[in-house]
């Protein structure tokens, strides 16, 4: 059976964890289908996605007993090798990582556990909503192991240094709203995946280029320095007025001829 669906509606692409039963535990077919999602969003003309689960959870984590055909492998010939994301991740990584890249607005939708593989999937997003009584852990230090699914690109930008200690020193489980006040969640919702449609409706409406350069530029802020922030800033902007298509969003915007730049 499939582990994930994709569905396309008003521009918005749902991507939706179909392993209910399992509470959408990630095994070898769901990082297959979790990777080939993100391929085929990045291809489409949604302007915005939305990653949500079915059932009672986001995503309990990795199924152990999924992976079966790790056994009697050397761990390095199965982590190191740089099979995805143009020779930059390995499969486990390139499940974050896709979201990560991608060149739209990506939203989690989160109720129940976001565990281990569960919430550096959704640290791939951009923004995460979570309902009051949902759960953030960084597992792997359960086991005996690091986060080792691009958690250590991503959680650093969201929190600070001794936060993103204690989530991987101590494996422990937090509720949403500490989630709230470290940074994991961006906003919390009785109901997050209404709530992250009804966001997605918001940033569809908006120009598709200016998105996709807003995007483009957000990444950039985030690791870059001053002066190739600001040269960015210019460059994206100069992209932008120089389309007759996207000045004619702004004379809507402004109620009247914008001006024609050459």
């Amino acid at each position: 059976m499939s582990r994930v669906e994709v569905t396309y509606d008003n521009h918005i692409a749902h991507v939706r964890l179909t392993r209910a039963d399992k509470m959408n535990a990630v095994d070898q077919q769901m990082i297959d289908a979790i990777i080939a999602a993100g391929q085929e969003v990045a291809a489409s003309d949604a302007r915005v996605a939305v990653i949500s689960g079915e059932g009672k959870a986001f995503c309990a984590g990795i199924d152990i007993s999924g992976l079966q055909g790790m056994i009697g492998k050397d761990p390095a010939d199965l982590l190191m090798p740089r099979s995805h994301g143009a020779g930059t991740t390995n499969q486990w990584q390139e499940v974050a990582m896709v979201w990560d890249r991608m060149a739209i607005p990506v939203i989690a939708a989160v109720h129940g556990v976001c565990f281990g593989a569960g919430i550096q999937l959704a640290l791939g997003a951009d923004m995460r909503i979570a309902a009051p009584d949902a759960k953030f852990a960084v597992m792997e230090m359960k086991w005996g192991i690091v986060p080792d699914m691009g958690g250590m690109v991503l959680l650093p930008r969201l929190v600070r240094g001794d936060v993103l200690r204690r989530l991987t020193y101590t494996a422990e489980p937090v509720g949403a709203d500490q989630a709230e006040r470290w940074g994991l969640v961006t906003e919390i919702a009785d109901d997050p995946l209404a709530a992250a449609m009804d966001l997605a409706a918001t940033i569809a409406g908006k120009s598709p280029s200016a998105i996709r350069a807003a995007k483009r530029l957000i990444a950039l802020a985030e690791t870059g320095g001053a002066e190739e922030v600001l040269l960015a800033e210019s460059r994206e902007q100069a992209d932008l007025m120089g389309k007759p298509d996207q000045m004619e969003v702004v004379a809507a915007a402004f109620g009247k001829r914008a001006p024609v730049f050459k």
